[in-house]
């Protein structure tokens, strides 16, 4: 089964970061991807800009409008995800808890991505024993 994981914090911290630091951490999540991608569970996975590089688009009066920045204001921001291969949500909440640096201010959604595969040969199947 396929998850993923949004990862969320507070971007604001990233701000004048000294190069050092930036580094420093930057090791802690590369680790933790290649512990990801040794135990065969990674798929995909990017970091995001800044939400000030963010545009949201709504569709008002059948007509697409354009908004700066995110969704909704939020202490937290997305700031990234991974797409992992796991055998259930147990294995997929288990990594989430071994994502870096998530503190008291960040956390990260586990969501089921749906298998269309598996969808699509379900409704073939149903339709083929209604034909039977």
């Amino acid at each position: 089964m396929k998850f993923l994981l949004l990862l969320y914090g507070d971007e604001t911290r990233w701000i004048d970061q000294p190069p050092d630091e930036a580094a420093a951490e930057m090791e802690v999540w590369e680790a933790f991807g290649n512990q990801l991608v040794q135990a065969g569970a990674f798929v995909a996975g990017e970091a995001l800009q800044p939400t000030t590089t963010a545009t949201t688009v709504r569709i008002q009066d059948g007509a697409p409008t354009h908004t700066d920045g995110p969704f909704a204001e939020t202490r937290e921001q997305l700031g990234g995800f991974y797409v992992l291969e796991c055998k259930d949500r147990e294995e997929a909440l288990a990594w989430a808890a071994k994502v870096p640096d998530l503190g008291e201010d960040g956390s990260v959604e586990v969501r089921a991505v749906i298998d269309y595969e598996a969808y699509d040969s379900s409704a073939e199947a149903q339709a083929g024993a209604k034909q039977a």
